[in-house]
């Protein structure tokens, strides 16, 4: 299989964990309930288990940025279909620069390999 295609994979799947870890940090209740708190911690584990993987190839701030950058708009949707929580138009506006910069990293910074 395409090294490129394993490394983006693997970050993929670090950032869906990591989604899903912090929807499970909100159904924790503040670490109150069992079964969310568990899952978290896995989910979590996951996230950085294969954000790891993807560093052997993809320069760290580049992977975090992408991580990180993805992550915010990704838990911001959750929250807002799920939880019911109201993004207002200077949200969303940010929102859209965040999508506007992993663009920009992805496709034109030379750190970026492909």
């Amino acid at each position: 299989m395409n090294p490129s295609v394993m490394t983006y994979g693997a970050l993929g799947l670090a950032i869906t964990l990591e989604i899903v870890g912090t929807t499970l940090l909100q159904k924790s209740a503040q670490f109150t309930r069992l079964i969310p708190t568990v899952a978290m911690v896995i989910c979590y584990m996951g996230a950085f288990y294969f954000l790891s993987h993807a560093l052997k190839t993809i320069p760290m701030g580049i992977a975090y940025a992408i991580w990180s950058g993805l992550g915010i708009v990704l838990i911001s949707t959750v929250g807002a279909v799920v939880f019911r929580q109201r993004l207002d138009l200077a949200a969303i506006i940010g929102l859209g620069f965040i999508v506007v910069g992993v663009v920009i990293v992805n496709v034109f910074s030379k750190a970026v390999t492909h």
